[in-house]
């Protein structure tokens, strides 16, 4: 993945990545931090539409449709990699294999998108956080990055909210519903699950649609299987 990467940025907790409308050269990749996709409503009203953690290319919408409708900023002091689209256009014409592993990021993309209108849409406020908790997990733990069911979650009761279509008060009240249960223990910037399989009851969480938790990653395999070669990645 280096390899791609032109040029890496810190960028602070609570700072825009890419804007809506604008017309990206890059793509970025999330090196380190998480990172949302929103959507801002007037006067001051903003939907979080996805959580994105290290591995995953956060806008890859602008690649092949050029303008993004959508903003990108960070939940965490992130590090991001920036791959040039030009880069980005050579190596998925040479390798189709590595443009195929896009397409599937994509879709991965798409089918949370989907797991999340259901969620806003058909599930009480409980649920809804349960869900987020174990699809969050479930992602993390498959790019290594969560430790005896514990793992990082930098988000504000502000910002679950915004991603469920809830109010702070609702938040509350369900992680403490959800504290009461035993299911987990919730501190500002971590969770611990304590019972994975009450969790998954309780959101009523299913991987499938995460397929397995394979993302993208730019994987070192996808590209080395392609190319013959270690270097892309």
């Amino acid at each position: 993945m280096t390899s791609l990467v032109a040029e890496v940025r810190n960028i602070e907790a609570g700072q825009q990545i890419v804007c809506e409308g604008e017309r990206p050269t890059d793509c970025r990749v999330i090196l380190e931090g998480f990172v949302c996709r929103y959507k801002l409503l007037p006067p001051d009203r903003r939907q979080i539409m996805a959580i994105q953690i290290p591995g995953d290319v956060v806008d890859l919408q602008g690649f092949l449709l050029d303008e993004l409708d959508h903003s990108v900023g960070t939940l965490s002091p992130s590090k991001v990699g920036l791959i040039p689209h030009e880069r980005l256009r050579e190596i998925t014409e040479r390798y189709p294999r590595i443009g195929r592993a896009l397409w599937q990021s994509t879709l991965i993309d798409s089918a949370v998108f989907r797991a999340w209108i259901i969620g806003i849409g058909r599930r009480s406020a409980s649920q809804r956080i349960a869900h987020l908790l174990c699809e969050v997990f479930f992602r993390l733990r498959a790019v290594g990055l969560t430790e005896d069911g514990s793992f990082e979650l930098p988000l504000t009761q502000a910002e679950i909210a915004d991603s469920l279509g809830l109010t702070s008060v609702h938040v509350n009240r369900s992680l403490e519903e959800l504290r009461r249960k035993q299911l987990i223990t919730y501190q500002v910037g971590r969770v611990t699950i304590h019972d994975w399989e009450g969790l998954k009851q309780e959101g009523e969480f299913e991987s499938r649609y995460l397929l397995g938790g394979r993302r993208l990653a730019f994987g070192r395999r996808e590209v080395e299987r392609e190319t013959g070669s270690s270097a892309p990645c």
